[in-house]
């Protein structure tokens, strides 16, 4: 099995034309793991309230929030090459303004202000090298257990990210300041997210009105627009009210798996602090991501006879029943063993919803959901750290960990009611991850 899979993974670096393509983007992803840190630590230390930082924290992730979609709907409407080069100078100009205004104490709305530019202009190299990497597999006709292989390195990719980008924020404001890892994520993406714009394979990915993007899932993918006025039939509609249900539903999933996280980070702060540990959240919480995206790298080989749908029913259900250890746990010796374990059900779950929303979406719209997906998460996490963050003060890190156990259920309760097959109807039949499947 270890065989396949290496040879799965030498397949999909191959479709980049080599490692170059998934090194640029992976560090052209870094710097939005880095910033929102890096902007707290920053703006704490040069303003001395914590009021402030957290402001300019919660502004930095609903600009990113709202502009993820955003860069993704341009990007697919007018390619990927001048979308990705302009939002990358301009993220990397905003880091370096908020750096700037932080050092300078400019007042905290300036602050606030340039924190949300900073999150609209991400270039969501992440979102985008998915759609990107999925459009050179449809190309080269690769079997689905190859695109499993791209979003399984994917997902992987965006778990390093997270977990190296803080520990890189958290040694430079140790060592340095935290301005000094902000430039570096300034540097990266003027430089990587730059290379990942003018990376040939950009391509691959055509503007929705320029050619053909990509050939479409086996069995079919939503159908690109109707022609301007042609009647749709009633089965027609039908079938078009399920998918958008299905898409719905895959984007609240993702926003469940961003608030366990939020909820989860939450709590591990909070119990640290109490085992007088505090700077043990970010091991744990880094641990939580290393296993994470081990078992991301290993989704690409699981059989295709079992189906998306089957997948994100197990892997919700795994998440909420290995969430529930973290209600009594009362030592960083078992928090560490719990928050590994539970970090097996984190990427499964991801990888999934992407490979779902990968099927059910137009190719001309991929680069839009895909960002969709991704600012889910992130609003999710944001909105849950903001409702945790107090409960744990106030009635310690068990109730932190509730509401992470709480929006389990929910998305478990979710991934069973929805019915992603049902999107496929009258496109070759229920959704798989074989090619057979439709």
């Amino acid at each position: 099995m270890a065989g396949a899979l290496v040879t799965t993974y030498r397949t999909v670096i191959g479709l980049g034309g080599g490692p170059l393509l998934p090194a640029v983007s992976f560090l052209g992803r870094l710097p939005t793991a880095m910033c929102q840190l890096g902007s707290l630590l920053l703006v704490a230390r040069t303003s001395g309230s914590l009021a402030t930082a957290g402001l300019v924290g919660g502004a930095l992730a609903a600009g990113q929030t709202v502009g993820g979609p955003v860069v993704g709907r341009l990007a697919d409407r007018l390619g990927q090459r001048p979308v990705v080069l302009v939002a990358a100078l301009l993220n990397a100009c905003a880091v370096t303004g908020l750096v700037t205004g932080a050092l300078g104490h400019a007042p905290t709305a300036g602050l606030a202000a340039l924190g949300a530019l900073v999150g609209v202009s991400v270039p969501q190299v992440g979102p985008l090298s998915r759609s990107r990497m999925v459009a050179l597999a449809r190309h080269a006709g690769a079997d689905e257990r190859t695109v499993s292989g791209v979003l399984s390195l994917e997902g992987t990719l965006d778990e390093t990210s997270f977990v190296l980008g803080p520990a890189l924020v958290g040694v430079a404001a140790t060592v340095a300041h935290p301005a000094v890892a902000l430039g570096l994520a300034a540097a990266l993406l003027a430089v990587c997210g730059v290379a990942f714009a003018l990376h040939p394979t950009a391509r691959a990915v055509a503007p929705a009105g320029g050619g053909r993007r990509g050939t479409p899932p086996q069995g079919g993918g939503l159908r690109e627009p109707r022609p301007e006025g042609s009647a749709m039939t009633g089965a027609e509609f039908g079938c078009a009210r399920r998918r958008r249900g299905t898409v719905y539903a895959l984007r609240s999933s993702a926003a469940l798996q961003g608030a366990m996280f939020g909820a989860c980070q939450a709590g591990i702060t909070a119990l640290t602090e109490d085992l007088g540990a505090p700077g043990q959240s970010g091991l744990v919480y880094a641990a939580m991501g290393v296993m994470s995206a081990v078992v991301g790298l290993a989704m690409a080989s699981v059989p295709p006879a079992v189906t998306l749908t089957a997948r994100w029913r197990a892997a919700t259900c795994a998440a909420l029943v290995l969430a529930l250890p973290l209600l009594v746990v009362h030592s960083l010796g078992w928090l560490y063993v719990v928050v590994v374990i539970l970090g097996s059900a984190y990427a499964p779950h991801l990888i999934t919803l992407f490979s779902l929303t990968e099927r059910v979406v137009p190719a001309s719209r991929l680069g839009e959901s895909m960002a969709f997906m991704t600012s889910g998460v992130i609003g999710g996490q944001a909105l849950a750290l903001m409702a945790a963050g107090p409960v744990a003060e106030g009635y310690g890190p068990g109730a932190a960990f509730g509401i992470a156990v709480g929006t389990a259920a929910a998305a478990c309760a979710l991934a069973w009611a929805a019915r992603p097959e049902r999107a496929r109807e009258g496109h070759g039949g229920a959704l798989a991850p074989a090619s057979s499947a439709g």
